[in-house]
């Protein structure tokens, strides 16, 4: 045996070892548990286990008591995962995304904080690839038409610039922005607060089925674990270490989107969102963000790409308005054309008085705006004939 092989076996063996103790961990204790955390950062992870198995009398005992056949619930977990095409990544392994570590430096929210020990993940994408540049796009269950289209519009907008969409396969907002991204054959990852063979929604079954051929379904709960109203909040959080960046688009006073928001926030990610009218209440939540600094306004998938990009790649500032015909008048020409009633007519002198300019040299400007079509002469007076705010600028000698 040569000196490499014999030192690369008894790594792998190791390695084998601390993600099968990672995933024994993630029966035992809840995602998000601050605890695991704080227990991590004194001991390996394989030692936290047995001391888990062996009671040890300092350690919680909800996960003592779950200790209790893990061995066997191991097995039929991985069979089950294996039979759904699911498989278990985990710190250190190459397609860990990296940016979850960065949950291990955050003091958490509301209770909840920590990398997860590990993340089931079905689908055919690597998940290191597609959180490679990322953006959640979250928001209301309740939401709008208005809403809906927003997400929709501003995911494909991101998916085409090569951002993979990160959302939670929720109604609303979530599902507009998964299927913005599956309309333009895009890669999207749905975080789930249930088992990644678990179709929750149940209306879901059909996208999350298209989520995972064209990116990843994700959780950090077992094969066949329902949904619980704390677990959603928990994996908002990973839904928001995904991503460089997480766009709100509506969002109630109390709504789940503003926990991510939250997330967002601590991890010195850039948080973006959208407004809606001021009189909906789905967007509240939103417009108080906005009003106090924790997120920033945009109004499409170009400004939201010009802040989650490098300072200064893009610039979503929009092109301006084409000239009119009013721009390219002489001063005195668009001074007469204000003079002149919008009904009914007036003469030369009272145009010149209304100017302040020599009666010549309006009589000439009315002149000149006659043969442009702006005005026409009624006996002996003028009025308006159409406006020049309205029509396109006429082309320059250069453009001809």
């Amino acid at each position: 045996m040569s000196d490499q092989a014999a030192t690369t076996r008894p790594a792998a063996r190791a390695r084998r070892a601390e993600r099968r103790a990672r995933l024994a961990m993630s029966l035992i204790a809840e995602p998000g548990d601050p605890r695991i955390a704080a227990q991590l950062s004194e001991r390996s992870t394989n030692d936290l286990l047995s001391a888990v198995v062996a009671g040890e009398d300092d350690l919680p005992e909800s996960w003592r008591s779950r200790a209790v056949g893990l061995e066997g619930r191991i097995g039929g977990i991985l069979t089950s995962a294996r039979g759904r095409g699911i498989r278990w990544v985990c710190p250190g392994d190459a397609e860990w995304p990296a940016q979850l570590d960065d949950l291990d430096q955050i003091d958490g929210l509301a209770g909840v904080g920590g990398r997860p020990l590990g993340l089931w993940v079905r689908g055919a994408g690597r998940l290191d690839g597609l959180a490679e540049q990322a953006a959640a796009v979250v928001g209301a269950r309740d939401a709008t038409t208005y809403g809906c289209d927003v997400a929709g519009d501003l995911a494909a907008d991101l998916v085409d610039a090569g951002t993979t969409v990160v959302s939670g396969a929720a109604y609303g907002i979530d599902a507009a922005a998964h299927r913005g991204a599956l309309s333009v054959d895009g890669p999207t990852v749905a975080v789930l607060a249930c088992g990644a063979d678990v179709d929750y929604p149940r209306a879901h079954a059909g996208l999350l089925r298209r989520i995972a051929e064209a990116g990843a379904v994700v959780s950090e709960h077992p094969p066949g674990s329902t949904p619980t109203k704390g677990r959603f909040l928990t994996r908002n959080r990973v839904i928001a270490a995904l991503a460089q960046g997480t766009v709100v688009v509506e969002a109630a006073r109390r709504s789940g989107a503003l926990n991510t928001l939250g997330w967002t926030n601590e991890l010195g990610r850039i948080a973006l969102a959208v407004p809606g009218p001021v009189t909906s209440q789905a967007s509240v939540g939103v417009h108080h963000a906005l009003r106090t600094g924790r997120a920033t306004l945009v109004s499409n998938g170009a400004e939201a790409l010009e802040d989650l990009d490098a300072l200064g790649r893009r610039d979503a500032t929009p092109p301006p308005a084409p000239q009119t015909a009013w721009d390219v008048l002489p001063s005195v020409a668009r001074e007469v054309l204000e003079a002149l009633p919008g009904r009914g007519t007036t003469t030369v002198d009272v145009l010149a008085w209304r100017v302040g300019a020599p009666l010549e040299l309006v009589a000439s400007s009315l002149g000149r705006l006659e043969s442009q079509g702006f005005v026409r002469q009624v006996d002996d007076g003028w009025s308006l004939a159409r406006r020049a705010d309205l029509e396109p600028a006429p082309p320059t000698e250069g453009g001809r």
